[in-house]
């Protein structure tokens, strides 16, 4: 259940913001507060998920109130609640990080559609939260190789930085991995890492998954609806398979590059956003240009800094470590013993060709733990892993 405060000092526009939210969604449970510093007391004593805030307010303003829920619980969503006289300041509200702002009287419709957009935005920050505490040892980066060293130092220099990324590399390597690194080590690790794959999402469809939609703009177009770049906001926006992206889309990406503004399919209202923007490839970008099929201005915008992830042939020595490291983690999954690996076996693995890289490995060690002996021998990578 959607928990929402709503502080406005005038006691029949409360009544009537409470009573339109509480009839509209039984998920949501509504509470007020009277004035900027018994809401403010509240925030600090309960868990919201959206916080309704007037502006003009004796004893604390609404603007004060936005300063504190940014320093108190900054992942809490606030829309500002302004009266005509307010407008400026609502705006400015905005750059204070204000999720919207509503005018007196409310419009019914833009109400709703603010709030439930507000609380959408609110449970994906939670739900990435979630997802963080288990990222560190979701996405290691495993090896010592030569090559694997020199992209764990490239990630050291520059995820600290705002600068652009383009990640190659064959499927399978483990761009994502880099990706990922480069956001936890970065100063937007607070912020979300939005990940999207290019490539599974249909061409009439990827606009309105990055930049969103307006209600109406198209068919099933039932509400507004943010994109990946808002969700992004202040973090990061991962594009995986970029190299598939419609050209269209590259147009709409390569405007977002240039003046951190986005569009919403079907509106011609600007949207500020402040992302950084990872992009990875397998493809061979600079034959797509030529071919026509990539814009060469939004290459020289994503590939500020290029990071080639080799094949798993071209760094063979830390096949031994991977097979140890994905060994233990099968038997954590799975709650089984940890099975051990011939050297010989390991022998074996090592010279195999790896056309499927890092994934196909995987998959071999799963497969060996399943059906070899207690201790995975030459002759069981003979028999399971062939191919």
């Amino acid at each position: 259940m959607a928990k929402i405060l709503v502080i406005e000092d005038e006691a029949a526009i409360r009544r009537v913001l409470v009573k339109i939210l509480s009839e509209e969604n039984e998920a949501y449970k509504v509470e007020e507060a009277e004035d900027g510093l018994s809401g403010v007391e509240k925030i600090k004593n309960e868990d919201y998920d959206l916080i309704l805030c007037d502006i003009k307010m004796p004893k604390m303003d609404g603007v004060e109130v936005l300063e504190a829920v940014k320093k108190i619980k900054p992942e809490i969503p606030v829309v500002m609640i302004s009266g005509h006289g307010d407008l400026d300041t609502a705006v400015n509200t905005m750059r204070l990080g204000a999720f919207d702002y509503i005018s007196k009287p409310p419009d019914l419709n833009r109400l709703l559609n603010t709030v439930r957009n507000a609380v959408d935005r609110k449970e994906l920050v939670v739900e990435n939260k979630k997802l963080k505490k288990k990222v560190s040892k979701k996405y290691e980066m495993i090896g010592d190789s030569d090559a694997i060293s020199q992209i764990k130092e490239i990630i050291d220099k520059v995820a600290p930085t705002d600068a652009r990324v383009l990640i190659t590399g064959p499927n399978g390597t483990g761009k994502e991995l880099v990706a990922h690194w480069l956001h936890e080590k970065s100063d937007r690790s607070k912020g979300n890492l939005i990940e999207v794959n290019c490539a599974a999402i249909p061409s009439e469809l990827i606009e309105s998954e990055l930049f969103g939609h307006v209600k109406g703009s198209f068919t099933n177009a039932n509400k507004d609806r943010a994109g990946k770049f808002e969700a992004a906001n202040g973090g990061t926006i991962f594009l995986d398979e970029i190299g598939d992206m419609s050209l269209p889309a590259q147009a709409k990406v390569l405007r977002a590059l240039q003046e951190s503004k986005i569009q919403r399919v079907g509106s011609d209202k600007d949207i500020k956003v402040d992302v950084r923007v990872i992009a990875a490839t397998n493809k061979n970008l600079s034959q797509e240009i030529k071919e026509g099929k990539f814009r060469e201005d939004l290459y020289h915008r994503l590939a500020v800094i290029l990071i080639n992830v080799p094949s798993l042939n071209e760094r063979r020595e830390d096949i031994p470590l991977l097979v140890n490291h994905f060994a233990a983690k099968i038997a954590s999954e799975q709650g089984t013993g940890q099975k051990s690996f011939s050297d010989k076996a390991i022998k074996l693995l090592e010279d195999y060709n790896w056309t499927g890289n890092i994934r196909e490995l995987r998959n071999v060690v799963e497969r060996l733990i399943i059906l070899g002996g207690k201790e995975v021998s030459e002759t069981d990578v003979k028999l399971f892993a062939s191919k």
